[in-house]
């Protein structure tokens, strides 16, 4: 693991920041500095944070990474927070209007309860998401699933005009004065001809399964993790770990300037 990202980034002679070569040690040796940006850093933080970045890119949790890198699991843990305020960011920035055709639907998250189950259901983070077919997702948590609320996200994030796919909520009525609706009834059927939302019920599928292994989620965080699998589902088909250190250690490097 070292050994390869040590590899793909020259580490000791080729700039983590501004990705040249021309890193000299400073006197202390306990640090470089670029001749090129002038930033300096110490390289033995520098590999530990990516050490840790990878155990996140394979989907290990705090605890574990802590064991195995034989660190606190407190100091593990708020980097892997830091690293997703950092994806959250990112794909806010990328984020784009979606076209063509077009899945809706929401979904909650949070412990197994008594009483309502689905829509309704209390003291469970609320997940909207809206996927392009063949192409990307996108994920809000909201406050509740009114006709008012799905219908502000839709509008913010896709383009009128579009092919919308939903199940039959009543929320969802208003969307034939943006473009052409689709529905799908559930008592009768899950798929009718190219009427159905597979797609985006796959993704949520996809982050639930992962969720499973941290054992809770602390409600108020559900925003970072999922936009982490937002990141990760959109990026599926791009070198991962390469676009994460430029998010999580180039780029956070670079805005805070630190040395």
């Amino acid at each position: 693991m070292k050994k390869e990202l040590s590899d793909m980034y020259f580490l000791g002679r080729k700039c983590i920041i501004c990705n040249r070569y021309g890193l000299y040690k400073l006197k202390n040796r306990r640090r470089v500095k670029c001749k090129h940006c002038k930033k300096y850093y110490s390289l033995k933080r520098l590999r530990r944070d990516l050490d840790i970045l990878y155990y996140f890119y394979l989907e290990v949790s705090a605890r574990k990474t802590a064991k195995e890198m034989e660190l606190d699991y407190g100091v593990v843990h708020r980097r892997f927070m830091e690293f997703r305020k950092l994806i959250a960011n990112y794909c806010n920035e990328q984020a784009i209007r979606l076209n063509g055709k077009i899945e809706l639907d929401e979904t909650y998250f949070g412990g197994k309860r008594k009483g309502k189950r689905g829509r309704g259901s209390k003291n469970k983070a609320i997940a909207f998401g809206i996927l392009e077919r063949k192409g990307k997702v996108y994920t809000v948590i909201i406050e509740n699933v009114s006709a008012e609320t799905l219908m502000r996200e839709i509008q913010n994030k896709t383009r009128k005009g579009s092919v919308f796919y939903t199940d039959g909520f009543k929320s969802y009525a208003s969307l034939r004065q943006y473009g052409k609706h689709d529905t799908i009834d559930y008592d009768y059927s899950y798929v009718k001809g190219k009427t159905h939302i597979n797609g985006i019920e796959g993704f949520w599928s996809y982050s639930k399964e992962r969720f499973h292994k941290y054992h809770g989620i602390n409600k108020k965080n559900y925003p970072l993790y999922l936009k982490e699998m937002e990141f990760r589902f959109n990026n599926r088909k791009e070198n991962v770990l390469k676009l994460l250190v430029d998010i999580c250690i180039r780029r956070r490097r670079i805005s805070a300037k630190l040395h």
